[in-house]
Protein backbone atom coordinates (compact mmCIF):
# COMPACT_ATOMS: atom_id res chain seq x y z
CA UNK A 1 0.00 0.00 0.00
CA UNK A 2 1.24 3.50 -0.75
CA UNK A 3 2.87 5.35 2.31
CA UNK A 4 0.99 8.15 1.64
CA UNK A 5 -2.47 6.58 0.64
CA UNK A 6 -5.25 7.36 3.68
CA UNK A 7 -8.07 5.31 2.09
CA UNK A 8 -8.42 2.11 0.22
CA UNK A 9 -11.29 2.01 -2.08
CA UNK A 10 -13.03 -1.37 -2.78
CA UNK A 11 -15.21 -1.35 -5.67
CA UNK A 12 -17.45 -4.72 -6.97
CA UNK A 13 -19.51 -5.03 -10.28
CA UNK A 14 -22.21 -7.04 -9.90
CA UNK A 15 -25.64 -7.98 -11.43
CA UNK A 16 -28.84 -5.96 -10.45
CA UNK A 17 -29.99 -8.82 -8.44
CA UNK A 18 -27.08 -8.82 -6.09
CA UNK A 19 -26.60 -5.08 -5.44
CA UNK A 20 -28.38 -4.11 -2.39
CA UNK A 21 -27.12 -7.53 -0.64
CA UNK A 22 -23.21 -6.25 -1.51
CA UNK A 23 -24.02 -2.65 -0.85
CA UNK A 24 -25.22 -3.44 3.20
CA UNK A 25 -22.16 -5.55 3.50
CA UNK A 26 -19.85 -3.31 2.29
CA UNK A 27 -21.49 -0.53 3.78
CA UNK A 28 -20.73 -2.33 7.29
CA UNK A 29 -16.85 -1.58 6.97
CA UNK A 30 -16.89 1.35 4.57
CA UNK A 31 -18.50 3.81 7.47
CA UNK A 32 -18.32 7.11 5.05
CA UNK A 33 -21.34 5.21 3.07
CA UNK A 34 -21.23 3.42 0.10
CA UNK A 35 -21.95 4.57 -3.88
CA UNK A 36 -24.40 2.41 -6.43
CA UNK A 37 -24.07 3.28 -9.74
CA UNK A 38 -26.32 1.92 -12.48
CA UNK A 39 -28.37 2.18 -15.69
CA UNK A 40 -32.02 3.29 -14.92
CA UNK A 41 -35.26 1.88 -16.31
CA UNK A 42 -38.83 2.95 -15.72
CA UNK A 43 -41.32 0.20 -16.42
CA UNK A 44 -44.61 1.75 -15.42
CA UNK A 45 -45.82 4.55 -14.02
CA UNK A 46 -44.89 3.31 -10.64
CA UNK A 47 -42.09 2.43 -11.06
CA UNK A 48 -39.44 4.47 -8.77
CA UNK A 49 -36.14 3.53 -10.79
CA UNK A 50 -35.59 -0.26 -11.95
CA UNK A 51 -31.24 -0.70 -12.05
CA UNK A 52 -30.45 -2.54 -15.56
CA UNK A 53 -26.96 -3.64 -16.65
CA UNK A 54 -24.37 -4.66 -14.06
CA UNK A 55 -24.25 -2.11 -11.18
CA UNK A 56 -20.60 -0.79 -9.66
CA UNK A 57 -20.87 -0.49 -5.85
CA UNK A 58 -17.74 0.78 -4.01
CA UNK A 59 -17.28 2.37 -0.74
CA UNK A 60 -13.78 3.68 1.09
CA UNK A 61 -12.06 1.71 4.29
CA UNK A 62 -9.67 4.47 6.39
CA UNK A 63 -6.24 3.48 6.02
CA UNK A 64 -5.54 3.10 9.76
CA UNK A 65 -3.82 0.69 11.79
CA UNK A 66 -6.98 -1.64 11.64
CA UNK A 67 -7.14 -1.70 8.03
CA UNK A 68 -5.32 -5.45 7.55
CA UNK A 69 -8.23 -6.77 9.93
CA UNK A 70 -10.89 -4.89 8.33
CA UNK A 71 -9.93 -5.90 4.75
CA UNK A 72 -10.22 -9.69 6.15
CA UNK A 73 -13.11 -9.50 8.01
CA UNK A 74 -14.90 -7.51 4.52
CA UNK A 75 -13.50 -10.63 2.87
CA UNK A 76 -14.91 -13.01 5.17
CA UNK A 77 -18.18 -11.78 4.90
CA UNK A 78 -18.52 -11.29 0.77
CA UNK A 79 -17.27 -15.02 0.87
CA UNK A 80 -20.41 -15.76 2.80
CA UNK A 81 -22.75 -13.99 0.79
CA UNK A 82 -20.39 -15.70 -2.31
CA UNK A 83 -21.62 -18.71 -0.94
CA UNK A 84 -25.47 -17.86 -1.75
CA UNK A 85 -24.40 -17.00 -5.64
CA UNK A 86 -20.92 -16.46 -6.59
CA UNK A 87 -19.39 -13.28 -6.89
CA UNK A 88 -16.66 -11.55 -8.64
CA UNK A 89 -13.33 -10.42 -6.85
CA UNK A 90 -13.65 -6.93 -4.89
CA UNK A 91 -10.76 -4.53 -6.28
CA UNK A 92 -8.65 -2.17 -4.16
CA UNK A 93 -7.15 1.00 -5.23
CA UNK A 94 -5.08 3.37 -3.04
CA UNK A 95 -5.81 6.79 -2.57
CA UNK A 96 -4.63 9.65 -0.91
CA UNK A 97 -6.68 12.14 0.97
CA UNK A 98 -7.44 14.67 -1.48
CA UNK A 99 -8.53 12.30 -4.12
CA UNK A 100 -10.72 10.59 -1.43
CA UNK A 101 -12.58 14.00 -0.82
CA UNK A 102 -12.89 14.62 -4.87
CA UNK A 103 -14.18 11.41 -5.67
CA UNK A 104 -17.15 11.85 -2.86
CA UNK A 105 -17.32 15.21 -4.03
CA UNK A 106 -18.13 14.57 -7.76
CA UNK A 107 -20.98 11.92 -6.56
CA UNK A 108 -22.51 14.31 -3.36
CA UNK A 109 -21.59 17.79 -3.58
CA UNK A 110 -23.46 20.39 -1.67
CA UNK A 111 -26.79 21.24 -3.30
CA UNK A 112 -28.55 24.61 -3.03
CA UNK A 113 -32.18 24.59 -3.02
CA UNK A 114 -34.26 27.87 -3.14
CA UNK A 115 -32.97 30.69 -1.33
CA UNK A 116 -32.73 29.33 2.16
CA UNK A 117 -31.57 25.20 2.09
CA UNK A 118 -28.40 23.43 1.63
CA UNK A 119 -28.39 20.40 1.57
CA UNK A 120 -25.00 18.06 2.79
CA UNK A 121 -24.09 14.80 2.47
CA UNK A 122 -23.94 14.08 6.17
CA UNK A 123 -20.07 13.80 6.76
CA UNK A 124 -19.09 17.33 4.93
CA UNK A 125 -19.05 19.97 7.70
CA UNK A 126 -19.86 23.19 5.64
CA UNK A 127 -21.95 26.14 5.71
CA UNK A 128 -23.08 29.09 3.73
CA UNK A 129 -24.47 32.39 4.93
CA UNK A 130 -28.00 32.68 5.50
CA UNK A 131 -28.85 28.44 4.12
CA UNK A 132 -30.18 25.93 6.54
CA UNK A 133 -28.12 22.81 6.31
CA UNK A 134 -30.08 19.53 5.74
CA UNK A 135 -27.52 16.50 6.55
CA UNK A 136 -28.92 13.44 4.61
CA UNK A 137 -26.69 10.29 4.49
CA UNK A 138 -26.62 9.64 0.45
CA UNK A 139 -26.12 5.83 1.39
CA UNK A 140 -29.79 5.41 2.25
CA UNK A 141 -31.37 5.40 -0.95
CA UNK A 142 -34.53 7.34 0.25
CA UNK A 143 -34.42 10.80 -0.82
CA UNK A 144 -31.03 12.67 -0.42
CA UNK A 145 -32.39 15.73 -2.67
CA UNK A 146 -30.90 14.99 -6.21
CA UNK A 147 -33.88 14.26 -7.60
CA UNK A 148 -36.28 16.84 -9.21
CA UNK A 149 -39.53 15.50 -7.56
CA UNK A 150 -37.18 16.30 -4.26
CA UNK A 151 -36.11 19.64 -5.09
CA UNK A 152 -39.59 20.76 -6.09
CA UNK A 153 -41.13 19.76 -2.97
CA UNK A 154 -38.22 21.30 -0.70
CA UNK A 155 -38.45 24.60 -2.84
CA UNK A 156 -42.53 24.59 -2.01
CA UNK A 157 -41.74 23.82 1.74
CA UNK A 158 -39.55 27.14 1.99
CA UNK A 159 -42.23 29.06 0.26
CA UNK A 160 -45.05 27.85 2.63
CA UNK A 161 -44.10 26.71 5.84
CA UNK A 162 -45.12 28.85 8.52
CA UNK A 163 -42.70 29.03 11.64
CA UNK A 164 -44.18 27.41 14.75
CA UNK A 165 -46.60 25.41 13.22
CA UNK A 166 -46.92 21.71 12.54
CA UNK A 167 -46.69 19.39 9.60
CA UNK A 168 -47.25 15.68 8.49
CA UNK A 169 -44.27 14.03 5.81
CA UNK A 170 -47.09 10.89 4.48
CA UNK A 171 -44.13 8.47 3.01
CA UNK A 172 -41.09 10.22 4.70
CA UNK A 173 -38.45 8.19 3.16
CA UNK A 174 -34.72 9.72 4.28
CA UNK A 175 -36.42 12.55 6.33
CA UNK A 176 -35.37 15.20 4.20
CA UNK A 177 -38.61 17.01 3.84
CA UNK A 178 -39.34 16.46 7.80
CA UNK A 179 -35.92 18.41 8.24
CA UNK A 180 -35.95 20.86 5.87
CA UNK A 181 -39.64 21.91 7.22
CA UNK A 182 -38.15 21.99 10.99
CA UNK A 183 -34.90 24.22 9.46
CA UNK A 184 -37.15 26.59 8.49
CA UNK A 185 -39.66 27.24 11.10
CA UNK A 186 -41.96 24.39 11.62
CA UNK A 187 -42.49 23.71 15.40
CA UNK A 188 -43.12 19.73 14.94
CA UNK A 189 -42.95 16.97 12.00
CA UNK A 190 -44.75 13.99 11.93
CA UNK A 191 -43.18 11.30 9.45
CA UNK A 192 -44.78 7.97 8.59
CA UNK A 193 -43.63 5.86 5.88
CA UNK A 194 -44.75 1.62 4.75
CA UNK A 195 -40.96 0.94 4.75
CA UNK A 196 -39.30 -0.04 7.77
CA UNK A 197 -36.19 0.91 6.83
CA UNK A 198 -37.05 4.49 5.76
CA UNK A 199 -38.44 4.88 9.53
CA UNK A 200 -34.95 3.52 10.40
CA UNK A 201 -32.91 6.06 7.94
CA UNK A 202 -35.33 9.54 9.04
CA UNK A 203 -34.51 8.39 12.76
CA UNK A 204 -31.06 8.19 11.65
CA UNK A 205 -30.60 11.56 9.63
CA UNK A 206 -32.71 13.38 12.14
CA UNK A 207 -29.96 12.67 14.83
CA UNK A 208 -27.36 13.80 12.56
CA UNK A 209 -29.28 17.30 12.22
CA UNK A 210 -29.65 17.53 16.05
CA UNK A 211 -33.81 17.14 15.20
CA UNK A 212 -34.86 13.56 16.65
CA UNK A 213 -36.99 15.21 19.81
CA UNK A 214 -38.88 17.24 17.32
CA UNK A 215 -39.48 14.39 14.20
CA UNK A 216 -41.96 12.00 15.62
CA UNK A 217 -41.49 9.01 12.59
CA UNK A 218 -43.66 5.49 12.65
CA UNK A 219 -44.83 2.83 10.00
CA UNK A 220 -47.64 3.34 8.67
CA UNK A 221 -49.92 5.68 6.23
CA UNK A 222 -52.89 7.92 5.60
CA UNK A 223 -55.26 5.15 7.83
CA UNK A 224 -52.71 4.71 10.97
CA UNK A 225 -52.95 8.33 10.78
CA UNK A 226 -56.70 8.70 10.83
CA UNK A 227 -56.93 6.35 13.46
CA UNK A 228 -54.72 8.16 15.87
CA UNK A 229 -51.57 6.32 16.06
CA UNK A 230 -50.03 9.17 16.26
CA UNK A 231 -49.49 12.44 18.17
CA UNK A 232 -51.24 14.27 15.33
CA UNK A 233 -54.11 13.76 12.80
CA UNK A 234 -54.41 16.88 11.23
CA UNK A 235 -51.98 19.92 10.14
CA UNK A 236 -51.76 22.89 8.39
CA UNK A 237 -49.15 21.97 5.99
CA UNK A 238 -49.30 18.24 4.95
CA UNK A 239 -46.34 16.92 2.25
CA UNK A 240 -46.90 13.80 0.09
CA UNK A 241 -43.66 12.98 -2.49
CA UNK A 242 -45.25 9.82 -3.56
CA UNK A 243 -45.74 8.83 -6.93
CA UNK A 244 -48.77 9.80 -8.94
CA UNK A 245 -50.96 6.63 -8.59
CA UNK A 246 -50.05 6.07 -5.05
CA UNK A 247 -51.30 9.96 -4.01
CA UNK A 248 -54.33 9.01 -5.80
CA UNK A 249 -54.96 6.08 -3.56
CA UNK A 250 -54.14 8.01 -0.60
CA UNK A 251 -56.85 10.63 -1.28
CA UNK A 252 -59.51 7.29 -1.46
CA UNK A 253 -58.15 6.82 2.38
CA UNK A 254 -58.77 10.28 3.27
CA UNK A 255 -55.53 12.12 2.50
CA UNK A 256 -57.18 15.40 2.39
CA UNK A 257 -58.54 14.69 5.78
CA UNK A 258 -55.21 15.04 7.19
CA UNK A 259 -55.39 18.92 6.31
CA UNK A 260 -56.54 21.32 8.41
CA UNK A 261 -58.90 23.90 7.20
CA UNK A 262 -56.80 27.16 5.64
CA UNK A 263 -54.12 24.45 5.38
CA UNK A 264 -52.18 23.47 2.17
CA UNK A 265 -51.17 20.23 0.66
CA UNK A 266 -47.79 20.09 -1.28
CA UNK A 267 -47.57 16.76 -3.41
CA UNK A 268 -44.22 15.92 -5.65
CA UNK A 269 -43.50 12.71 -7.28
CA UNK A 270 -45.98 13.29 -10.55
CA UNK A 271 -44.93 13.01 -13.69
CA UNK A 272 -46.66 15.74 -16.23
CA UNK A 273 -49.02 13.29 -18.05
CA UNK A 274 -50.31 11.96 -14.80
CA UNK A 275 -50.64 15.76 -13.01
CA UNK A 276 -53.94 15.79 -14.52
CA UNK A 277 -55.49 13.23 -12.93
CA UNK A 278 -53.95 14.23 -9.52
CA UNK A 279 -55.26 17.28 -9.72
CA UNK A 280 -58.89 16.10 -10.39
CA UNK A 281 -58.39 13.90 -7.48
CA UNK A 282 -57.44 16.83 -5.16
CA UNK A 283 -60.26 18.95 -6.37
CA UNK A 284 -63.01 16.25 -6.03
CA UNK A 285 -62.25 16.62 -2.47
CA UNK A 286 -62.81 20.28 -2.16
CA UNK A 287 -59.31 21.56 -2.16
CA UNK A 288 -58.50 24.57 -4.07
CA UNK A 289 -55.76 24.45 -6.64
CA UNK A 290 -52.71 26.99 -6.07
CA UNK A 291 -49.89 26.44 -7.69
CA UNK A 292 -48.12 23.82 -9.70
CA UNK A 293 -43.80 23.53 -10.48
CA UNK A 294 -42.20 21.51 -13.10
CA UNK A 295 -38.49 20.30 -13.38
CA UNK A 296 -38.61 18.22 -16.41
CA UNK A 297 -40.87 15.69 -16.57
CA UNK A 298 -41.77 15.78 -12.91
CA UNK A 299 -44.23 17.89 -11.55
CA UNK A 300 -45.45 19.31 -7.62
CA UNK A 301 -48.72 20.87 -7.16
CA UNK A 302 -50.13 23.07 -4.18
CA UNK A 303 -54.17 22.69 -3.24
CA UNK A 304 -55.22 24.65 -0.17
CA UNK A 305 -57.97 23.12 2.29
CA UNK A 306 -60.86 26.16 2.35
CA UNK A 307 -62.99 26.82 5.93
Amino acid sequence: MDSEARWLEVSMTVDGELAEAVAEVLGRFANNGVVVESAVTYNDAEDEGTPIGPVRIYGYLLADEQLEETRRNLSEALWHLGQIQPLPEPEYRSIVDEDWMASWKKHYHPIPIGERLLILPAWIEEEQPGRAAVRIDPSMAFGTGTHPTTQLCLEIIEAYTQPGETAIDVGCGSGILSIAALKLGARRVLGVDIDRAAVKATRQNAEANELASRIEVGVGSVDEIRKGMFSLRQAPFVLANILAPVIIRLFDAGLAELVERGGILALSGILAEQSPAVEAAALKQGLTFVERRQSGDWVALVFQKHG
